[in-house]
């Protein structure tokens, strides 16, 4: 479904180089998810308000000479079993719908230190436990390639995010095939790092 769009790392030299500018990804990327995620189910929440402050404090900030970081301008998306300062975070779960995190995932915290824009968070099977992300207590996500197709799971809406051209990179979790096994399902690339690699708090 994806039609070739620019690769993460593409998009952040282009941003810090002044081709591209963050808002105007933000910007693409929210358009994306306003037209397919009625049909696919893929984000639980979207933060648009604050993609966009963020994009255009990293648009400023390159004006001003800063140098940028590794993933200046990149929208991202974000499993909702990732804890986060803003909105909510669900797990998938009604128990809890209205859960306020008081402080960010450390994967959270990396993201917006490289300057990532998170534009919302995914869909999963309800507290990840789930191989089809038909389990998820408030919607199903649905295969970009064939709706009528599952997209796998647990994180299943971070693949579903990337396959659809929503955004080039998507934080899941992976335990027993949560991120490969979706990976496969909607055709892209899913990596489970080696426990310790990558903090779980």
């Amino acid at each position: 479904m994806s039609d070739a769009r620019p690769t993460a790392i593409q998009i952040a030299a282009e941003v810090r180089a002044g081709k591209r500018s963050a808002e105007q990804m933000a910007v693409e990327s929210l358009r994306r998810i306003e037209t397919l995620n009625p049909k696919l189910g893929i984000f639980l929440s979207v933060h648009r308000d604050r993609a966009l402050d963020r994009a255009r404090d990293i648009d400023r900030r390159r004006a001003a000479g800063e140098t940028l970081g590794a993933l200046a301008g990149v929208p991202v998306a974000v499993k909702d079993n990732l804890c986060t300062r803003f909105g909510t975070t669900t797990c998938g779960s009604r128990m809890l719908e209205k859960f306020e995190s008081r402080y960010d995932a450390h994967v959270v915290e990396r993201l917006e230190s490289a300057d990532a824009v998170i534009v919302g968070k995914t869909n999963l099977d309800e507290f990840a436990m789930g191989s089809s992300t038909e389990n998820s207590a408030f919607v199903v996500t649905r295969n970009p390639w064939d709706a009528k197709r599952v997209a796998g799971g647990s994180s299943g809406g971070s693949c579903a995010a990337v396959a659809a051209g929503v955004v080039p990179i998507a934080l899941g979790s992976d335990t027993g095939g949560s991120v490969r096994q979706p990976a496969a399902f909607c055709g892209v690339v899913g990596l489970k790092p080696t426990y310790g690699r990558v903090s779980r708090y």
